[in-house]
Parts: C-alpha cells; sequence; structure tokens
C-alpha cells in the first residue's frame, strides 16, 4: 500500500505536467504535449520521470494519478453481497448522488461541503501541495451506495491529522457496510502515518453519535449555535478517534 506524500519535482516541465493530470483527474495521453507546451521527446522523458516517482501512470491511453490504496474487498451478508474497494475516476457520478443523498438526508453539513467541491472539481482523487483526498466506496454490483473520504492538508504542523466523512445509502444500512467502511478508512489512515482522524457534525445527529462512539470515537468539543438549520439554531459536535 503506497503512502501519499506531497509531490515533489526535478523540473517546471514535471510540476506542469503532474499539475494538470491532478486537476483533471484523468487525460488524454495525445493532449498533453499540446497541453504544456513541449515537444514529444521531452514528454515522454516527464512521463517516464513521473511514472518512476509513483506520481502517475498511464491506462488504456490515459494519463492519472498513480495512487495505490490497497484492494477491493467483497462481504456477504445473510445473502446481500457488497465490496469495499478504492474509488476510481469513473466513481465520480455514483460518489456525487450517494453523498447528496445521505447528506440531504441526515442534515450532514461536512459532507455538503465535501460533495459540492468533489462536484465542481470533478475530480476523485487529490495530491497537491496543499492538500490529499482520498475516497473508498461500498459497491452493489458496482453501483455505489456508501463512501468514507479522507482528507488531510500538506502542511508539516497539521500533516498528522485528517478529516473523515462517510455515509451509506438508507436501503443498505444494518448491513455492517458502515462499519466496514469505517475500519477501511482508520486502517489506511493509521497505515500511512496518521495519528488523528476528525469529523464535526450537528449535535442533533444522534444516529452518528451513537455510530461513531461505537467506535472508539470521543468528542472533542461543542460550538454551541455553530449551525442554522431551518432557521434554527443547532450545536456543532466536534469528534475525533486517536489511532495507534
Amino acid at each position: 500500500m503506497q503512502a501519499i506524500r506531497p509531490p515533489r519535482f526535478e523540473n517546471e516541465r514535471q510540476e506542469r505536467l503532474y499539475n494538470y493530470v491532478e486537476r483533471n483527474g484523468s487525460v488524454d495521453r495525445r493532449e498533453l504535449a499540446d497541453v504544456i507546451s513541449t515537444d514529444e521527446t521531452a514528454l515522454r522523458e516527464s512521463l517516464s520521470a513521473l511514472r518512476e516517482e509513483g506520481l502517475l501512470e498511464t491506462h488504456d491511453g490515459r494519463v492519472r494519478l498513480s495512487i495505490d490504496i490497497g484492494d477491493e474487498v467483497a462481504h456477504e451478508v445473510e445473502e446481500f453481497a457488497y465490496t469495499i474497494r478504492p474509488a476510481r475516476q469513473s466513481d465520480l457520478g455514483g460518489l456525487v448522488g450517494t453523498m447528496r443523498a445521505v447528506s440531504e438526508e441526515a442534515e450532514y453539513l461536512v459532507a455538503e461541503t465535501v460533495v459540492d467541491m468533489l462536484d465542481h472539481e470533478k475530480v476523485v482523487f487529490r495530491n497537491n501541495d496543499l492538500s490529499s483526498r482520498v475516497f473508498f466506496v461500498a459497491t452493489v454490483d458496482d453501483e455505489v451506495v456508501g463512501w468514507v473520504h479522507l482528507e488531510s492538508p500538506n502542511f508539516a504542523k497539521l500533516r498528522h491529522t485528517a478529516e473523515l466523512t462517510m455515509g451509506v445509502r438508507p436501503e443498505c444500512r444494518g448491513r455492517g457496510i458502515g462499519s466496514n467502511l469505517m475500519e477501511r478508512g482508520l486502517h489506511w489512515a493509521e497505515a500511512n502515518g496518521y495519528e488523528k482522524v476528525y469529523q464535526s457534525i450537528p449535535a442533533t445527529n444522534q444516529d452518528a453519535i451513537r455510530f461513531l462512539e461505537d467506535h472508539r470515537w470521543e468528542t472533542e468539543a461543542i460550538r454551541r449555535a455553530h449551525f442554522k438549520i431551518d432557521d434554527q439554531y443547532v450545536a456543532e459536535q466536534m469528534m475525533a478517534v486517536m489511532l495507534g
């Protein structure tokens, strides 16, 4: 399992190439020479160097970030089968739909912010000088029914922390999907050197709070009247779990 680290480059051409792919998620190999204003030989050398560094990869004629965050794992509960695996760029539509369904149903305000950004950027994974973002998904017949997302700032003093959001479509709950998504996300975070994972939710979402407490999360603080939902002030409950 490859650790995600802030990218480093040998020259400006490599940096331009990587940044263009990172911003777009997946890019046709044939358009890159024009985009970064270079000849084919220099492009080939830059791609080769970035592949050797484990930053980019080419698949089916498209260039994308090379992020190895593990394999897919199949689960079955009472003849209900689902898979938990790293998200793919092709999961974008399913991710956005599932995140919107869950955040609207449960007033999951942080997830609303994440899905708005995801829908705007049209990119599942991010890894740049400012932050890193990964997703795992739960799928049924390759349709996204749940997710866990971790995002971390790429700054030395905060690099040990990651913010997590997660959720499962209502019709698929009660089968351990949420617990297995949580376990997958926290295992990945710990294996990659994170020490603390946190999130904030409205204090009125008691189902989510009980779920987190059952998975050894603790309340760090409560900010009163922090959210305003349907003209009602609602407290923000800030929760976290220490790893290792």
